[in-house]
This record gives C-alpha cells, structure tokens and sequence, in this order.
C-alpha cells in the first residue's frame, strides 16, 4: 500500500488533470454559442429578406427550430460533461480542505472583493444562458412556425 503523501500527490495530478478537461469546455461552449447566436441572425435576416412570417417561409422557420434544438442538445451534452468534471473536482477537494493546491476553483471569497459592476454582471451563472439561448430560440422558431402553419 502506497503512502499518504503518495496518495496526495495521485490525487492532485487528478485533480489538476480535471480541472485541466473541465476548463478547456469553456471556450467549447463559448464557440457553439456565438455559432447558435450567428446562425440564428443569418436565419432571421433570410426570413425578413424573403417577405418576412408568410407562408411561404415557414421551411425556414422549421430549420431555425430543428437547428436551435440540436445546438439545445449540444450545448447541453457539453455542459453536462463540464458538469460531471466539477463534480469529481469538488470530491477530490474535499479531501484537502486546507491544501490550496485543490482549491483552485474555490473564489467566493475573491469574488466577493470584486467591483460591484462586476458581480452584478457576473451574478448570472452561464449555464443558464448557455442552455436558455438555444432553449428561447427554438420556442421562438416554433411560435413563427404556428403563426405561419395556424
């Protein structure tokens, strides 16, 4: 049987392991939001080009529908796996409360310090317009259509 401190050192490359997978999603989602966000400009621009909600373009308000749902999907998938890595993250620093090698991810107390312009627009966790953006967008998509097909 290893040693405690062998056991430590098994945990931080772990833990830095994770955090290094669970940081790289980051830009991951930031990416497939601008594209949900661009694709979703380029579709209502076609829309408004091509008479505006008539009839006649209700195949493009399905394909805004079908493309926000699978970018819904997406972006969830990257998130639960992000999600997944925070969680195995917390179970290994709880071990090592007070080592700060695994308390990296740990910032209330800092952001508590920040500007207050900063935390009130840092208040919003991201899940929730990372996930909501596709969400809205496909709910939107799906109104134009009925409006369109009713």
């Amino acid at each position: 049987m290893g040693s405690d401190a062998d056991r430590v050192e098994q945990d931080h490359v772990s833990y830095r392991l994770l955090v290094d997978l669970w940081a790289r999603e980051n830009p991951i989602k930031t990416a497939k939001l601008l594209v949900l966000l661009a694709t979703n400009a380029l579709f209502i621009a076609t829309v408004s080009f091509a008479g505006g909600l008539v009839p006649k373009n209700w195949p493009l308000c399905l394909a805004g529908a079908a493309f926000s749902l699978v970018w819904a999907f997406s972006l969830g998938r990257t998130v639960l796996f992000q999600e997944g890595w925070r969680l195995k993250i917390r179970e290994i620093a709880a071990r090592y409360p007070e080592d700060a090698r695994f308390q990296v991810l740990e910032t209330a107390g800092e952001r508590g310090k920040a500007p207050l312009i900063m935390k009130v627009m840092g208040a919003v966790p991201s899940v929730y317009y990372i996930l909501g953006a596709p969400v809205i967008l496909f709910i939107c998509w799906l109104g134009a259509l009925a409006t369109l097909v009713f």
